[in-house]
């Protein structure tokens, strides 16, 4: 594993600083250069909770993947450039109401001046760090805040436009390492209950939206505008690539 191969896969030369211009920096990159994606889910091909498998399939295939494997990468990477950083786990809310899995979502916590809620494995959310005071922190993909709800439980929010705020996300900022995700990481794997299983899914930021990938249908959004366009099945591989940089083996 090699940190400057890491840093060119998100197109970034060298980090001098870990600070919170540094760790924005790192973390819009990485959501630029690499999708979140549940194809190996979907080809029933295991994903275990290691660094190193992560590294080869992002870094070194060109690859993305889902919230243990781009967190827990993520996570290495800015402790080997000066961080002060652990993972934590979430509970996502649903667009319905409902929660999904309770603790089934692996996210981080960066100390700087104050602790940063830092995800790069959430697809649609936020492409900056978060601090916890409730303050508003915003980017292309909207307006955000950290709440919290209790001793170390903690809201993730979105603005819905209506100076109303909907939570994406319920995070513990108690420390986590990866195998404590043995659990849920099987079940999104591997359940019928289990968002991951239900449909393909690949998505990426771009500096102006974002491009996914969902079943059949390509979304394009686009300065809040969004296009849908139904693709394929032979028209996939070129799609993934040419959007997502991906070809699978």
């Amino acid at each position: 594993m090699n940190v400057n191969e890491y840093l060119r896969r998100i197109g970034i030369d060298k980090v001098e600083e870990a600070n919170e211009k540094t760790l924005a920096h790192l973390q819009l990159q990485h959501m630029l250069h690499i999708p979140f994606e549940n194809l190996d889910v979907m080809r029933n091909v295991p994903i275990p909770l290691d660094v190193t498998t992560y590294y080869e399939k992002v870094v070194s295939n060109h690859r993305g993947g889902f919230c243990y494997e781009l967190n827990g990468l993520f996570n290495w990477l800015l402790h080997n450039v000066g961080f002060t950083n652990h993972l934590v786990a979430g509970t996502v809310r649903r667009p319905d109401g409902g929660w999904a899995k309770e603790g089934s979502h692996a996210a981080q916590i960066v100390e700087l001046d104050q602790p940063y809620l830092v995800d790069v494995g959430f697809g649609d959310s936020a492409r900056v760090p978060i601090p916890l005071t409730g303050e508003l922190r915003e980017d292309v993909s909207g307006v955000y805040r950290a709440v919290q709800v209790k001793d170390h439980i903690f809201d993730l929010q979105r603005a819905d436009g209506d100076a109303n705020y909907n939570t994406l996300l319920r995070f513990d900022i108690t420390p986590r390492e990866l195998p404590d995700f043995a659990e849920v990481c099987r079940f999104n794997q591997t359940s019928p209950e289990s968002h991951f299983t239900q449909k393909e899914l690949v998505t990426i930021a771009t500096p102006d939206g974002r491009v996914t990938l969902s079943d059949n249908q390509l979304i394009t959004t686009r300065n809040g505008e969004k296009q849908k366009t139904t693709v394929s099945e032979d028209e996939k591989p070129t799609i993934l690539q040419q959007y997502f940089g991906i070809q699978l083996m």
